[in-house]
């Protein structure tokens, strides 16, 4: 599939959930290369998952969705320190194995975060603009 979507030379590559069926191992390799494309054509990628140990670990800048509006945006080497309780939420229920929990965090949803977002307030870490 990655083959098939680089054969028009484009400007930008949408992944959507491109390693989600895959195991770890797989998962590493089909990472590093599309990194490896991405680097040498000068393409941008833009990459959507649910996995934001991954999310954190490959990409450069995040941009978190709540029901289909952006309620945060940071860099991905700073998602742990993220504000938006959604964000917050869906951190704080991904198991880790250097803090284990008898229990994991359930995300508790707020009707707000779906509105508008001058009216919910976008969250964009200060120190990621420049």
């Amino acid at each position: 599939m990655i083959a098939m979507m680089l054969i028009p030379d484009p400007q930008i590559l949408i992944a959507d959930e491109p390693t989600s069926a895959l195991d770890v191992t797989v998962q590493k390799e089909v990472l590093e290369i599309m990194d490896k494309l991405v680097r040498e054509r000068g393409m941008g990628l833009i990459f959507i998952s649910h996995d934001l140990n991954v999310v954190s670990a490959f990409c450069d800048r995040v941009l978190i969705m709540y029901s289909g509006r952006i309620v945060e945006t940071c860099r991905a080497d700073r998602l742990h320190e993220a504000t938006h309780p959604y964000t917050v939420g869906l951190l704080n229920s991904m198991p880790r194995l250097d803090h284990p929990v008898d229990h994991l965090e359930v995300l508790k949803r707020d009707e707000a975060w779906s509105l508008d977002p001058s009216v919910s307030g976008v969250v964009e870490m200060e120190k990621d603009r420049a």
